[in-house]
C-alpha cells in the first residue's frame, strides 16, 4: 500500500514539473478571472445590488469564487490535460512500462487535481482577503481544504468525460451543459433560495454549490463546523462515489 502511494505520488510529481515550467502563464488565468468578475459585477453590478443577504455585493460574490476556481482547475485538468497526456503525449503508456500500474496513475493524477484545486482556492483567498472581502484572513487554510474537497469530485467528473468522449472537441459539450450550469447555479452569483424547485433540487446533486456553502461560512465567519458537518459531509460522499465510478472507466480506457 505504501509503494502504492509513493509510486501515485510520483505521478503528482511529474505533473508538478511540467506545470512549473510555465508557471505564470498557468496561474494567471486562475488569479485574473476572479478579479475580472469581482470588478465587473462586483463595482458594476454591485453599485445597484446594495443589500444581498445583508451585505454588499462584493462580499458575497467572493466565497464563491474562490471554490469556482477548484471546479475549473480540476475539471479542465481531468479531461483536456489527462486526454492531451493519454492520447497525444502517450505519458501513460510510457508509465505502465515501469513499476507504476494503473491504479497510481488514477490515484497520482486524484491527488494532483486536489491539492492543485487547494492551492488555487487559497490563492484566490488570499487576493480577496487582501481585499478586505474575508472577516478573518487566518481561516484561509480552511478554504484549501475546502478546495482539495471540491476539486476531488469535479476532477473525478472529468475522468468520466475523459473516458467516454471519443475526441477532444466533445468536451465542449460537456463543459456547455454540465460544467457552465454548475458554476452558474451553485449560489455564487445569487442566492438559490428562490429558484425553480426542480432546479434547486438538481443543483443539489454537484459538488460545487457545497463548497460554495463552506466557504460562505469560512468568509462570513458563520456556522462553520455546521457546514462542515452538512456540506463538507456530502463532498467526501460525492467523491467516494464519483472516483469510484470514475476509476472503473478510465481504467478500460488505459488498460484497452
Amino acid at each position: 500500500m505504501l509503494e502504492s502511494l509513493l509510486l501515485s505520488l510520483h505521478i503528482t510529481r511529474r505533473n508538478w514539473m511540467v506545470y512549473k515550467k510555465d508557471l505564470v502563464a498557468n496561474i494567471s488565468p486562475t488569479v485574473a478571472d476572479p478579479a475580472l468578475i469581482m470588478i465587473s459585477l462586483g463595482l458594476g453590478l454591485g453599485a445597484y445590488l446594495t443589500d444581498v443577504d445583508g451585505m454588499t455585493y462584493m462580499s458575497y460574490l467572493a466565497p464563491g469564487l474562490t471554490v469556482a476556481t477548484a471546479l475549473f482547475t480540476s475539471f479542465f485538468e481531468s479531461s483536456y490535460g489527462f486526454y492531451v497526456r493519454m492520447t497525444y503525449e502517450n505519458v501513460f503508456k510510457a508509465m505502465l512500462t515501469t513499476p507504476i500500474g494503473v491504479r497510481e496513475v488514477i490515484f497520482g493524477e486524484y491527488i494532483w487535481t486536489g491539492l492543485k484545486g487547494a492551492v488555487m482556492a487559497v490563492g484566490v483567498a488570499v487576493v480577496l482577503a487582501l481585499c478586505g472581502m474575508m472577516r478573518n484572513p487566518f481561516l484561509i487554510p480552511l478554504i484549501g481544504f475546502v478546495g482539495f474537497l471540491v476539486a476531488l469530485p469535479c476532477a473525478a467528473m472529468g475522468l468520466l468525460a475523459t473516458a467516454f468522449v471519443r475526441n477532444i472537441n466533445q468536451f465542449q459539450s460537456v463543459y456547455s451543459f454540465i460544467i457552465a450550469p454548475l458554476y452558474f447555479l451553485s449560489g455564487i452569483f445569487f442566492p438559490i433560495g428562490q429558484m425553480n424547485p426542480i432546479v434547486r433540487a438538481v443543483a443539489e446533486l454537484f459538488p460545487l454549490i457545497h463548497g460554495v456553502r463552506l466557504a460562505q461560512a469560512i468568509f462570513w465567519q458563520k456556522d462553520i463546523p455546521l457546514a462542515f458537518a452538512v456540506s463538507g459531509g456530502i463532498l467526501v460522499l460525492q467523491s467516494l462515489v464519483l472516483c469510484g465510478i470514475s476509476y472503473v472507466q478510465i481504467r478500460k480506457k488505459l488498460v484497452s
